[in-house]
């Protein structure tokens, strides 16, 4: 199995850029329902992902500097990122993948020159798993 069978492509992921405000990170996370999304470099390069926590503990932390009111003044590439999610590149192993998956709710995959070319959704790769198991018809022991 390959890396790309799972790929949603970068033009069907939102994401965002470091130079996105605080308010349009917010806007396109509310607009698609997710509570994380990539960063994506001016090069194209996967920069990270950010997640409403990320922007929440940076309000939090701004003792009443940054509010939703004015959080269109604030750029994201000022907001810590707490987690490191981190990508597969495109021809890396399904165990890379399947180990990344584990402990993230999606995977950015990149090129080899580190270029953003979409994710795989955790979710994909259950349904993927639960096909299997129900062509055999049981789970494998373990």
């Amino acid at each position: 199995m390959n890396i790309a069978f799972f790929l949603l492509p970068k033009s069907d992921v939102a994401s965002v850029t470091m130079d996105s405000t605080l308010r349009q990170t917010l806007e396109r996370m509310e607009h698609h329902r997710y509570t994380a999304i990539p960063i994506i470099g001016r090069d194209g390069s996967y920069a990270g992902t950010v997640t409403e926590g990320d922007l929440l503990w940076y309000m939090k932390n701004s003792n009443g500097k940054v509010t939703f009111e004015n959080a269109s003044k604030f750029l994201l590439k000022d907001v810590p990122l707490r987690l490191n999610i981190k990508p597969v590149q495109i021809d890396e192993d399904m165990e890379d993948l399947i180990n990344l998956a584990k402990v993230q709710n999606f995977v950015p995959v990149v090129d080899d020159m580190n270029r953003f070319i979409g994710i795989v959704r955790r979710s994909q790769i259950i349904e993927y798993c639960e096909q299997l198991v129900s062509k055999e018809g049981s789970l494998p022991e373990v």
